[in-house]
């Protein structure tokens, strides 16, 4: 039986384990990748397009990319994770430069593409994928208010519902670099899957896999490998194992329907004031979100396997 064909877009900031999940998705064959927008978060919004379009470059794939928003909602960017993802937001890894990034910023493109699918009378609407903060996601909103009714499923890393922050002791980044658009998101009404921490810590890379993507000998996967090694060094500090979650690549292995979630359905607030700013609390009601509280425990050889598996350009 043929999978049926998900049509995906996918939002990110561009930094290690973004790059994993983009290489990911893009061996999925029923995933049809069909644009990327970029937000500032692990790296800015710019340079994350960046990223994007030299790893799409060295797969050979052509995918319309879009730089978003480079500020969050009423405040402004803080700068990035260098001491995670590095000062370029991929380990320092140097890459070949791809085409550029799209004319349009990316919650148009988002907009545009979401209508593209609705209009098109398929009973496949486009999904997206939210991987960085939900900046572009709630300017989306403020250009196209019906966006919930135009999409199938928004899958989103982030949060941290009932385990610890990662940026506070309450708070995850994505939903920390700016609250107040994942205040907009979670509460708009989205079929929503939300993959936070509290199952993202659950599955993991190591060395071995580095050392895996760096014998495969293509640019791409050498680029991957060294970049998870330096990624996987900021997790000894945090960790004292040398050992990174899969935060990105998880959520895009639920997305493309390829790792079973366990799900808690919930209604879902954020808070944007004090020292809980970024906690994704229960709300009392609300639109339900399903929060992933588990997953299948074969995740990461899932998702090794595709990304050893690509197609790349050998250079």
């Amino acid at each position: 039986m043929t999978t049926p064909t998900i049509p995906l877009f996918l939002d990110c900031d561009t930094g290690v384990d973004d790059a994993l999940a983009l290489a990911y998705l893009l061996d999925v064959p029923h995933v049809d990748l069909v644009g990327i927008g970029t937000v500032s978060g692990n790296i800015d919004s710019t340079t994350a397009a960046v990223n994007t379009t030299a790893l799409l470059g060295m797969c050979g794939r052509s995918v319309p990319v879009a730089v978003g928003a480079h500020d969050p909602l009423g405040g402004v960017y803080g700068g990035g994770a260098p001491h995670v993802h590095g000062v370029n937001g991929v380990g320092g890894v140097d890459l070949p430069a791809g085409v550029a990034a799209a004319e349009d910023p990316a919650a148009e493109l988002l907009v545009q593409s979401a209508r593209s699918y609705a209009a098109a009378g398929s009973d496949r609407k486009l999904d997206v994928l939210a991987i960085g903060p939900l900046t572009n996601l709630a300017v989306a909103l403020e250009l196209e208010p019906r966006l919930p009714e135009l999409i199938g499923t928004l899958t989103i890393m982030g949060g941290a519902v009932w385990a610890p922050g990662n940026v506070s002791p309450v708070a995850e980044a994505n939903v920390h670099n700016d609250a107040e658009a994942a205040r907009r998101v979670l509460t708009a009404g989205f079929d929503l899957v939300l993959v936070p921490l509290d199952v993202t810590r659950q599955h993991r890379f190591d060395d071995a896999d580095g050392d895996r993507f760096i014998a495969a000998g293509d640019p791409l996967r050498v680029a991957l490998g060294t970049m998870l090694h330096r990624y996987i060094d900021f997790y000894e500090t945090v960790d004292h194992v040398r050992r990174a979650p899969l935060h990105d690549p998880l959520a895009a292995a639920i997305a493309a329907g390829e790792v079973e979630p366990t799900v808690r359905e919930t209604p879902l607030d954020v808070m944007v004031d004090g020292a809980e700013h970024g906690r994704t609390v229960p709300a009392a009601q609300g639109p339900v979100v399903q929060v992933v509280v588990g997953a299948d425990e074969a995740a990461a050889d899932v998702i090794r396997n595709r990304i050893l598996q690509l197609d790349a350009v050998h250079a």
